[in-house]
Order: C-alpha cells, then sequence, then structure tokens
C-alpha cells in the first residue's frame, strides 16, 4: 500500500463529504477510492469514517489521522516544491480564487497579460461567490473582498468596493424616489443570497450604522438576475459598485441614498504565511497588485 497515495485518496473523500465525491473530484472509479480507503483502515486497525444518513463522519481517530496527515503531505509538497526549483524560478502551477464577477471584469485580464510574460508558470483560475479554504484546495492566492478574519494568511490590500443600493428610471418614476432609508420599507426590493460578501442593507446616519429592508418581492440566488431584474423595473437592489458599473454609467440603473452609503468594503489579496514565498506566487502578487490597485482607482474616481 502507498501510504501517501491512501492519505491523499482519504483527504480527497473527507473534503468532498463522500467516497463518491471523492472519486469524482480525483477522476479515478469509486470502487477503487472504496478499497484504498478500506485497505488504509486495515492497516491502521481501526475504523477512520463511519457512514450515517447524512454523509461521512470522522471517528476520533480518523479526526486525529486526518490532521496528521494534512501536515504530512503539506510537507512533501513544500519539500518538492523546493526540489524543483520553484524557490529558485518563476514556474509551475499557479492556484487563484476570486468572486465570479470581480474575476471576469478585473482579474482576468490582468492574469491573462501576466502569463503572457511568464512562460513556465500554467494559472488556475477558481471564480466562486464562497469563500474557498487556502489549505484544502490548494490555492495559493484568493483575491479577497470584505473584513477579513483573523487567521495565518497575510493579506495585501488593493483597494475597496463601495456598496450601491439603486433601481431603474423605470421604477422610480412609478414609486418615487426614496429620501431617507425609512422610506425604503415602503417599497419592493430584490433580494440576493449566496454571496457572503453580498452587502447588507445598513446605512449611516450620524455615524450610527442601522438597518432598513424593503419589501422583499423576488429573492434570486445570482448577482446577474438580481441586476436584471432591477434594470426591468421590478424593484431595488444593493450590490457591489463594480457589478452595476456598466449599468450606471449607461443610467440603466441609478444611485439611491449615497449619503446614508456605509464605509466601503476592503478587497485584498491573502495567501499563506507560513514558509518561504514561492517565486510564481511573488512574481504574481508584484504583477497583480499595482494592476489590480489602478483599476479599483479608476472605478472610484468614475463612480465619484
Amino acid at each position: 500500500m502507498d501510504r501517501f497515495d491512501a492519505m491523499s485518496v482519504l483527504l480527497a473523500v473527507v473534503d468532498a463529504g463522500s467516497i463518491s465525491a471523492g472519486a469524482r473530484r480525483l477522476h479515478i472509479p469509486l470502487p477503487t477510492v472504496s478499497r484504498k480507503v478500506a485497505e488504509l483502515e486495515r492497516h491502521l486497525g481501526t475504523r477512520l469514517l463511519v457512514r450515517t444518513s447524512r454523509g461521512l463522519l470522522l471517528t476520533d481517530a480518523g479526526r486525529a489521522y486526518v490532521a496528521a496527515a494534512r501536515r504530512i503531505l503539506g510537507q512533501v509538497e513544500e519539500a518538492e516544491r523546493e526540489a524543483t526549483g520553484e524557490y529558485l524560478a518563476p514556474r509551475g502551477a499557479l492556484h487563484v480564487t476570486a468572486p465570479v464577477a470581480f474575476g471576469q471584469m478585473y482579474l482576468m485580464p490582468v492574469a491573462l497579460s501576466f502569463l503572457e510574460g511568464q512562460p513556465e508558470i500554467s494559472l488556475r483560475l477558481m471564480l466562486a461567490d464562497r469563500q474557498i479554504s487556502l489549505v484544502e484546495e490548494h490555492i495559493d492566492v484568493a483575491l479577497r473582498i470584505g473584513h477579513l478574519a483573523d487567521s495565518a494568511l497575510i493579506a495585501t490590500r488593493v483597494g475597496a468596493v463601495r456598496r450601491v443600493i439603486c433601481a431603474s428610471p423605470g421604477y422610480l418614476a412609478r414609486r418615487g424616489v426614496p429620501g431617507s432609508p425609512d422610506d425604503l420599507a415602503q417599497h419592493d426590493g430584490i433580494s440576493f443570497q449566496g454571496f457572503a460578501t453580498a452587502p447588507e442593507w445598513r446605512y449611516r446616519g450620524d455615524n450610527v450604522a442601522f438597518a432598513v429592508e424593503p419589501r422583499q418581492r423576488l429573492a434570486v440566488n445570482t448577482t446577474e438576475a438580481a441586476i436584471q431584474a432591477a434594470i426591468a423595473g421590478l424593484g431595488i437592489i444593493r450590490v457591489l459598485s463594480y457589478q452595476v458599473d456598466d449599468e450606471l454609467r449607461s443610467g440603466r440603473l441609478q444611485v439611491l441614498l449615497a449619503e446614508f452609503a456605509p464605509e466601503p468594503l476592503p478587497v485584498n489579496f491573502v495567501y499563506p504565511g507560513a514558509g518561504p514565498l514561492p517565486l510564481k506566487v511573488r512574481c504574481f502578487l508584484d504583477w497583480a497588485v499595482p494592476r489590480i490597485r489602478s483599476r479599483l482607482a479608476g472605478l472610484h474616481s468614475a463612480s465619484a
């Protein structure tokens, strides 16, 4: 039995939540994954996983073994990266993640120009509107919007994005323009759910934050759907400024209650702080940070 291979399979199963999901993640047959987990349990002489109606649960021995396996495989990966010269020249696979719309609009052009000058680096750009674990998903750099929780990650600030409330001219002509947040209680709203940094219905008044929500007329789980509904005149939305930049420029949407807007949300690149930084990561940050800063500064100046 290849212990490192067995550890990798076990971690894939645990992270994916089931043996079948682990097999899909690894792109190997389900019976093979099941057999390798069973062989590892026989080798250790203990159960690591318990199957329940809600999925897989780790036993006490399983939790301890998984923690040790993550540490061991991390050390092996670090040794391999150093041995292949990753710390001597910018080369290898670079894994980066960002929110979907921000990644498409701002990070993708920067990443493409970066790759043109780095022929020895390959990029995997994972765009997702959820906070991805850098350790579990083997991510080198993440772009995150919002206030960061305390962690072992290192953060490099690249700017901020405003939270805006807006509606279409047609809706405002029909229902009137709210003069204060309290007026929103008499309006229809479009709720967006599913993104951790989605703006809340919060405002500033006399330096004290408070919240008022319009009546929920529609709830969706994608920003694009919420924006389209607002353009159609269904109600008022609150989004991040870059998500409706084109709509605001064209006049299809108008910003409301700007004087009550809360403080902008910070935008950071984050990356693990343990050990030396691979050159591929340093090169990417050196290239991307000033360019994203410039793009965000241009967004704010254009919308001011």
